[in-house]
């Protein structure tokens, strides 16, 4: 028993990814909070209820997908605003790093720092050890720190605080047509 437990230590170790309970539509959507990169904690539990919640994970801020994925979001904000939801986006990004990466990229939505994975865990994201990169935001360069890089995968939590949809393929160039067109057709 402690050869096979070595073994599966082992293999986690060098595959180096980590998994979590795996949500599925219609599970109930975990509660979650965490620093936004206003420095000022955003709470789930505050919308449900109230707004669908677009839950989108994305691996590192600053990154041309990652870039791409926000701008689509911030370009739909008014559609989504109008379609009574909410945008989050959750990385494993510090907080400096999100609001450099807010402001370059103008962004109107509030991004989560996720270090630890914690978020991504409560809704089965896979995620794998972080890292940094190095921008060049006016001028000036920056490294930018992230706990861990989660995949990118897309929720929506209904009104009733179920998960309604889950993307496990997001395109980000798609992603946020997708979900606006999921909630209009599901409201």
């Amino acid at each position: 028993m402690k050869t096979i437990l070595i073994l599966i230590a082992t293999i986690s170790i060098l595959l180096n990814v980590r998994y979590a309970q795996d949500l599925e539509v219609g599970d109930k959507a975990p509660s979650f909070s965490a620093v936004a990169d206003d420095g000022f904690t955003w709470d789930s539990d505050e919308y449900l209820g109230k707004k669908f919640i677009v839950v989108y994970f994305y691996p590192a801020a600053m990154t041309g997908g990652c870039t791409a994925q926000a701008c689509a979001y911030r370009d739909m904000h008014n559609e989504i605003d109008d379609a009574d939801a909410v945008v989050v986006g959750v990385s494993g990004d510090n907080v400096e790093g999100l609001k450099l990466f807010k402001k370059a990229n103008n962004l109107n939505f509030p991004l989560l720092s996720d270090s630890h994975g914690e978020i991504a865990n409560k809704f089965g994201v896979p995620t794998r050890d972080g890292g940094s990169i190095t921008r060049e935001i006016d001028g000036e360069s920056f490294d930018l720190v992230r706990g861990v890089t989660s995949s990118r995968w897309t929720f929506i939590i209904g009104k009733d605080g179920n998960i309604v949809y889950k993307n496990t393929d997001v395109d980000v160039t798609k992603d946020s047509r997708e979900i606006l067109e999921f909630i209009k057709n599901n409201s």
